[in-house]
């Protein structure tokens, strides 16, 4: 299960960025991706979309044991449609475990536009 902090709400729009180490990335994009967007459909919200999947090329300035596969970014229309997916039981059930099954490795960073 994924444990969040407490999130600011009403801020609008966040930018989550995943770094990922597959186990199995069949399992990833053919199995968890669409059983994710089932989860979204099923809760009801509307805004979750991808904005970049990129091949990571090199580690420029990162610890020696952080090698990653990919870099995504996913925007939620807010803090709190993110924890709502996170925290349901329909993600519980039927998408977490195919998350864990296609990562050896994640990390989840939230993110906030900054307009200037």
């Amino acid at each position: 299960m994924i444990t969040l902090p407490n999130i600011e709400s009403g801020q609008g729009p966040v930018l989550m960025l995943n770094l990922l180490k597959f186990k199995d990335k069949k399992v990833y994009f053919e199995q968890y991706i669409p059983a994710f967007n089932q989860v979204v459909q099923q809760l009801g919200i509307e805004g979750v979309s991808v904005k970049v999947v990129s091949e990571v090329v090199a580690n420029i300035i990162a610890d020696e044991n952080d090698h990653w596969d990919q870099m995504v970014l996913v925007e939620y229309p807010s803090a709190e449609a993110f924890k709502t997916i996170a925290q349901s039981e329909v993600y519980q059930q039927i998408a977490d475990p195919l998350r864990l099954a296609g990562t050896a490795k994640l990390k989840l960073i939230m993110t906030r536009k900054i307009d200037f």
